[in-house]
């Protein structure tokens, strides 16, 4: 049988922010990661089930048990950031569910990651705001790493996510050359060759903040998601997984083939 990766989670594994496919699908990192995969394990099976906005109890309620229906040999998990973003966040409920999401797949002896969350406060006003809930968030990854055996990324803190070239204009979302990098830091957690230059220092100049770049930040990016959160809505409303059954990635620089696996 063929190398099983599956991703579940947010935005982030979703690929929002990076260059899309050519029907206008968002690539991103865990794509990325399934085509270096195929390097050392030839063919990879990979269903992306990561939905845009939601929060950790939507992703063990609604992908959980989908993910194990595929037996995989790896999940990745994005999971935390948008709960921490609401007003309100239990720290002692969310490592509850975090652990519950761990602890399905590691009773099937399944290899499991945890995404840290990157210090944001020189990428966007809003890092400042919750750098102690995701210091505090970060703690519970760790810990899962050394209670439960989730494979430990490298430390995001002070390495090339903090430089504000890798995150998108919405300054939520990591750009290209952010979600480039994450799926080599991934690969190189998981021991592939070739993988160690993820944290190489960028080149080039950062992109200059003036009145105008911050004014248009504010009304394009950050009013519509305050609007939302006023109204109660997500950006995942009514959206589903891009890729939800098993297709087949074939090597690194190819999207994936869909075969029509379990539905």
């Amino acid at each position: 049988m063929s190398y099983r990766y599956i991703a579940i989670g947010d935005s982030l594994s979703e690929g929002v922010g990076d260059l899309p496919w050519p029907d206008g699908t968002p690539r991103g990192w865990t794509d990325r990661l399934a085509g270096l995969l195929t390097v050392g394990n030839g063919p990879v099976e990979y269903a992306n089930l990561a939905v845009r906005g939601y929060k950790t109890n939507q992703i063990r309620d609604h992908q959980l048990g989908r993910a194990l229906s595929f037996a995989p040999d790896l999940v990745t998990i994005t999971a935390g950031m948008n709960d921490i973003l609401r007003p309100r966040v239990d720290f002692h409920a969310l490592q509850a569910s975090l652990a519950e999401l761990v602890a399905a797949f590691k009773e099937s002896d399944t290899t499991v990651m945890f995404i840290p969350i990157p210090n944001l406060t020189g990428v966007s006003p809003a890092g400042s705001v919750i750098d102690s809930r995701r210091r505090r968030l970060n703690d519970i990854y760790q810990q899962l790493c050394e209670q439960m055996g989730v494979v430990p990324l490298a430390s995001t803190d002070e390495t090339v996510f903090e430089d504000s070239r890798a995150w998108a204009a919405d300054r939520l979302h990591l750009a290209e050359l952010g979600h480039e990098r994450l799926a080599l830091g991934a690969a190189d957690a998981l021991g592939l060759a070739g993988a160690s230059h993820w944290n190489t220092a960028l080149k080039g100049e950062r992109p200059s903040r003036t009145l105008r770049t911050e004014a248009q930040w504010w009304w394009f990016y950050v009013l519509p998601w305050v609007s939302r959160r006023v109204r109660g809505r997500s950006s995942g409303d009514g959206r589903t997984a891009k890729l939800p059954t098993l297709s087949v990635v074939e090597s690194m620089d190819k999207r994936w083939v869909t075969t029509g696996g379990p539905a």
